[in-house]
C-alpha cells in the first residue's frame, strides 16, 4: 500500500510540474492545501494559504520566461506515513529568461503532504539552493548533482 502511496505522490509531483512546463497555472497550484506553506526561491520568506496559491503571481513569474520552463524532480524520494507523507530530492528548472539568457538551475527540495477524501495535497513546500560561505552571502547556483 505504501508503494502505492508513493507512487501516487509522485504522480502529483510529475503532474504539477507538467503544469508549469505547460503554463497551466490553475492545474499547477490545485495539488495546494488550503493552508499551504510555501518557502520558494524568490522572496518573500514564505507564502501561507491563499497568496501561496496565486495563480496571478505564477502567471507574472511565467511571463518572464521566453518559452516554457521545464522543472524536474527527477528521483524523489518519498515517505508515507498514513495521512501524511513528504518527498524530498534535487530540481532542475530550466529554460531562457527574457533578456537573461539560459537558465539551468538545480536546487532542493522538501515536500510535505497529507490525504484527503480527495487524495493527496501539498501542506508544505520547501525549495532552496545553498549559500556560499565565503563571506559573499551569494547563492551557489552553479552547482551540479
Amino acid at each position: 500500500m505504501a508503494g502505492m502511496e508513493a507512487r501516487a505522490i509522485r504522480d502529483l509531483i510529475d503532474a504539477r510540474n507538467d503544469a508549469v512546463r505547460a503554463g497551466d497555472t490553475a492545474r499547477a497550484m490545485a495539488a495546494m492545501a488550503e493552508d499551504v506553506v510555501t518557502f520558494d526561491l524568490a522572496p518573500p520568506l514564505q507564502l501561507a494559504g491563499a497568496p501561496a496559491r496565486d495563480t496571478a503571481g505564477m502567471e507574472e513569474w511565467l511571463a518572464t520566461w521566453d518559452g516554457p520552463v521545464s522543472v524536474v524532480m527527477p528521483e524523489p524520494t518519498v515517505v508515507v506515513e498514513g495521512d501524511i507523507a513528504f518527498a524530498h530530492g534535487l530540481s532542475r528548472m530550466r529554460g531562457t529568461k527574457r533578456g537573461e539568457g539560459p537558465v539551468d538551475l538545480w536546487y532542493r527540495s522538501t515536500l510535505c503532504l497529507k490525504r484527503g477524501t480527495d487524495g493527496w495535497t501539498l501542506l508544505h513546500e520547501h525549495h532552496s539552493v545553498p549559500m556560499k560561505m565565503d563571506g559573499s552571502g551569494l547563492a551557489a547556483t552553479d552547482l551540479r548533482p
